[in-house]
């Protein structure tokens, strides 16, 4: 019984661990594939409620500013080229980054 118990408990910590060890590279920083998800949700949310800039999908001081975004996005904020970078991270396709087939992403 502790054996099979140990082995859940082994399973469900790897599993954690390869769920956030996928990183996604934008512009010499790395992102958290969960942060990039939260990053397109504000996105797609912001795109819904009208606030789409015609050039991007979202505008950047928007997307800065929303108290939603994840901290980890707050060095790129600051950089020149923030709103570029912030557009390719929210065009990333999640169901090819999560297999890694995707050159962006890393740590599978």
């Amino acid at each position: 019984m502790k054996a099979i118990l140990a082995t859940v408990a082994v399973l469900v910590l790897a599993l954690g661990w390869t769920s956030e060890a996928v990183q996604i590279e934008e512009n010499g920083l790395f992102f958290s594939l969960e942060a990039v998800k939260r990053l397109q949700e504000l996105t797609e949310s912001s795109a819904a409620t009208g606030q789409q800039s015609p050039r991007l999908r979202a505008g950047t001081m928007s997307l800065c500013a929303d108290p939603m975004l994840p901290q980890e996005f707050l060095p790129l904020c600051k950089q020149r080229g923030a709103s570029a970078s912030l557009s390719r991270l929210a065009l990333v396709p999640m169901d090819v980054c999560e297999i890694c087939a995707f050159a962006a992403c890393t740590g599978c």
